[in-house]
């Protein structure tokens, strides 16, 4: 077991923040008293993020499935982060680690903006993400595509966990990337006008859904506009609407159990102490 830093005035130990690492016995322990049987595994974004630069502005995608393992913990998971008035983000990765990390570095941007007066620029965002992900080396499981617009024009970010950055006219990543950037591969063209690119950024995340088993459920889409006008659009399209198969079934009538099926035994209720107390 490794030594501790003890502090020579007060004998105590020296906090050098960061993660800790030194649960990981005790969780070797749990898992070896557990007989084999899976443990709790992290939710994950198996996730298709996509963003790309039109003739004024952004337009970014995400799909809404979170698996954990093999199995859709969320239908319906939000992945475009907001950091700023006139910049967002999209995740893929730990979802705890995206939400959580761009919740961070957004409340660092408006402490920014109070402080100077100034609408925050994109290149201050991609720079507090990147030198936080690079201090812990890629323990914080977030890729990142930031679009943003500020006074310099319109800026999209690749972000990977490890803090390593590109500027690039499109961009895809997650998953079902793959898939996502044929789509931008075949179609993209530079200027583009704002219905093009939302139509070719939902494509993307269409490719995504419908080839990659970690990314479903239904298309998001986030516009940022000259000047740091945003419009945020949960439920783009929803492609694996299950309401109309729902409504077309006809459940069976001896499935259907009828009126006053289970009898009223009684109406009174009563409150304990031990429930008073509770309550």
């Amino acid at each position: 077991m490794a030594a501790l830093d003890l502090d020579v005035a007060t004998l105590k130990p020296v906090e050098t923040g960061g993660f800790d690492f030194g649960m990981t016995a005790r969780n070797e322990q749990i898992a070896a008293a557990a007989g084999g049987r899976p443990m709790p595994q992290p939710m994950s974004t198996g996730t298709t993020i996509c963003g790309m630069v039109y003739d004024g502005g952004i337009v970014l995608g995400a799909d809404t499935r979170a698996t954990a393992g093999s199995e859709v913990a969320d239908k319906n998971c939000e992945k475009i982060h907001y950091l700023a008035p006139n910049i967002y983000c999209c995740g893929a990765g730990t979802a705890a680690d995206t939400e959580k990390t761009t919740e961070l570095i957004a409340s660092q941007l408006e402490l920014l903006r109070l402080s100077t007066g100034t609408q925050s620029r994109v290149v201050a965002a991609v720079t507090l993400l990147k030198r936080m992900l690079f201090k812990y080396q890629g323990h914080i499981g977030a890729a990142l595509v930031l679009g943003g617009v500020d006074c310099t024009g319109p800026g999209l970010y690749q972000i990977y966990p490890h803090g390593s950055t590109s500027k690039l006219p499109y961009v895809t990543m997650g998953s079902g990337s793959l898939a996502a950037m044929s789509v931008f591969e075949t179609e993209y063209k530079d200027g583009m006008d704002e219905a093009g690119a939302v139509a070719l950024v939902k494509n993307a995340i269409r490719a995504g859904i419908f080839n990659d088993l970690g990314s479903g459920s239904n298309v998001d889409v986030t516009i940022i506009r000259a000047g740091g006008a945003s419009e945020v659009i949960r439920g783009y399209e929803t492609p694996n609407d299950t309401a109309p198969l729902r409504a077309a079934y006809a459940r069976p009538k001896a499935l259907i159990p009828p009126a006053a099926a289970t009898a009223v035994l009684s109406t009174v209720v009563s409150v304990s102490d031990a429930d008073a107390m509770e309550l």
